[in-house]
């Protein structure tokens, strides 16, 4: 099969192309509804909206879901906390695999117990989500068996 197509026989588009809500969703892994109240809950978030009210994500529309996606399922931060991160940080923060990077070159900074506390027990509560996802995720695929 040439490089130029999926494994659905789909031409690809450029990287510069936009997307559909179906696309994005497809290449995400998340469903349209979620990102259509993503852009309700996040005011940076503005894809084109066409004739009949259909969006057409930019490459810079997907970049953004890409992190507040990463933000909220895999470092487990809240819809309010994207928000404030985002607000703080402006859309010129570092992306997501850069701020691993900071986080490894720098030292984390002296806690008092209690913050040291409930940063563990975030941290902790996140890893319990991501276990438990797994855990489902094994599930499904053991059902068909």
């Amino acid at each position: 099969m040439p490089e130029d197509q999926e494994v659905s026989g789909r031409l690809r588009k450029a990287p510069t192309a936009f997307r559909t809500i179906s696309e994005v969703a497809e290449d995400l892994q998340i469903p349209q509804h979620v990102l259509r109240f993503w852009e309700t809950k996040f005011p940076q978030l503005k894809p084109l909206k066409r004739g009949g009210g259909r969006r057409y994500y930019r490459p810079e529309d997907i970049a953004l879901l890409r992190r507040i996606g990463d933000l909220l399922y895999t470092q487990g931060y809240t819809i309010k906390g994207v928000q404030r991160l985002l607000r703080e940080s402006g859309l010129e923060g570092p992306e997501p695999g850069e701020m691993e990077a900071e986080i490894e070159v720098e030292a984390p900074p002296a806690l008092s117990g209690h913050a040291a506390l409930r940063d563990i027990l975030g941290e902790l509560e996140a890893i319990a989500a991501e276990l438990r996802l797994l855990g489902e995720m094994g599930e499904s695929g053991q059902e068909g068996r």
